[in-house]
């Protein structure tokens, strides 16, 4: 007979074999037994620890009870209890729980009782090698080898002793391999939910420091806003009240001046404020104030009672708005100082240098110093100015001048980046 008329199982006996095999575990049985298995396992899972662990013990208990002779039934079922009951505290002591199992399989193997609870030697290692280091899996999978060796020299059949064997000592691998890729996979987990802390930790704190940030640039702007301004409109008010009878136009003129002084305050407050907000359009229709401002500024501190001259040399279109408005801000503190602290008839000069590197601001008046050299003058004026200046890198010098006056100084520099902190 040929081996095509042998029939197509003879003909191919390894494809046969191998379609006999899917066969049988792709059947609607299996399947539904392994759907069965899938979930007793996650209802499992969902049980308490101590519950999960006793499971196993309870059901050895029953099987030898059930399963042994009468008069085999009190050694066997001691010896069970004492290799499976420790297990019931092997995730708190796992090495005391190890060592009470293996001394129970050793009187297990002196007394020559076989017993399917040995399997507790395997889950004691597991335990052992998931909660200890290296060399506690190690020594305790040569303690559970050389049981296996005890008991396949004592009980296995000699033609079948290499299987049993290999097959033993391969359970003992899994066992201590599964044991430490859970412990890798719980390190593993703790070092990312120790780093997710942290950088939540410093989410927190970039968030706090951005917050302190913001608030700083806020009470900055407005105690410029508010200082500059009301300066101006008490210099024009009181301006207004001494012409009010001797020249009523000049008097009228002032207050026109302080309302324009006023609104020009709430918009800048409305600008300000409104970068707080997205459905705030203002900020975007008055941009923000800049170098080619210091026009009308000075032409403000002249009709509030400090003539000032004002020179810029070189170009300003290439500079940051956030430089612009730090230049902007510097000269408006230096002059509202000079319109606060210096007596009528003050003169102020303002100059600015702008390059592609970096812009300097001059602010000189020829007032009596406010202070005395050495002294620090008290109030956020200057200290706001300083802050500012350093945002570029640069440093505010303000003091009296030798033969009188005062002088604020400070150079910005426009390549390190500070108009992001402006």
């Amino acid at each position: 007979m040929t081996d095509a008329a042998a029939g197509p199982h003879r003909a191919h006996p390894v494809r046969y074999q191998g379609f006999v095999w899917l066969m049988r575990y792709t059947h609607p049985a299996f399947m539904r037994v392994a759907r069965l298995v899938s979930a007793a396992w996650q209802w499992g899972s969902r049980l308490p620890p101590l519950v999960c662990d006793s499971l196993l013990p309870t059901l050895l208990l029953v099987n030898v009870t059930t399963t042994r002779p009468l008069h085999e039934l009190p050694v066997a079922t001691t010896l069970t209890a004492a290799l499976v009951l420790p297990l019931l505290w092997r995730r708190r002591a796992p090495l005391m729980v190890f060592g009470m199992v293996t001394a129970a399989a050793f009187v297990q193997w002196l007394m020559d009782v076989q017993l399917l609870a040995d399997i507790a030697l395997l889950i004691a290692l597991y335990t052992v090698a998931a909660s200890s280091g290296r060399r506690g899996t190690l020594a305790a999978g040569a303690i559970v080898e050389a049981g296996v060796l005890l008991a396949c020299l004592r009980w296995a059949v000699e033609e079948a002793f290499p299987t049993t064997f290999v097959a033993a000592t391969a359970m003992v691998i899994a066992s201590a391999a599964l044991g430490v890729n859970v412990r890798t996979k719980g390190v593993c987990l703790e070092a990312l939910e120790e780093r997710a802390a942290r950088l939540e930790r410093d989410r927190d704190q970039q968030a706090r420091l951005a917050v302190a940030e913001e608030r700083t640039r806020i009470t900055r702007e407005m105690h410029d806003i508010v200082t500059h301004n009301l300066s101006v409109m008490v210099a024009l008010t009181d301006a207004a009240v001494y012409a009010q009878h001797r020249s009523p136009d000049k008097a009228t003129t002032a207050m026109l001046q302080i309302s324009d002084t006023g609104r020009q305050a709430l918009t800048d407050m409305r600008r300000s404020l409104g970068i707080l907000r997205t459905d705030e359009p203002d900020a975007e229709r008055h941009p923000l104030p800049g170098i080619a401002q210091l026009a009308a500024l000075t032409e403000q501190m002249c009709a509030a009672g400090l003539p000032t001259r004002l020179e810029v040399h070189g170009g300003h279109t290439h500079i940051p708005a956030t430089a612009q408005l730090t230049v902007y801000r510097l000269v408006q503190e230096a002059l509202t100082n000079a319109l606060k602290h210096t007596p009528s008839g003050t003169h102020a000069q303002v100059h600015v240098r702008c390059s592609t590197e970096a812009v300097t601001v001059n602010v000189i008046d020829n007032g009596p110093g406010a202070t005395l050299p050495g002294t620090t003058p008290s109030g956020h004026g200057i200290p706001g100015m300083r802050e500012r200046a350093v945002a570029y890198g640069g440093e505010l010098r303000a003091g009296p001048l030798p033969g009188g006056g005062w002088e604020i100084h400070t150079r910005l520099d426009l390549d390190n980046g500070g108009e992001v902190t402006a």
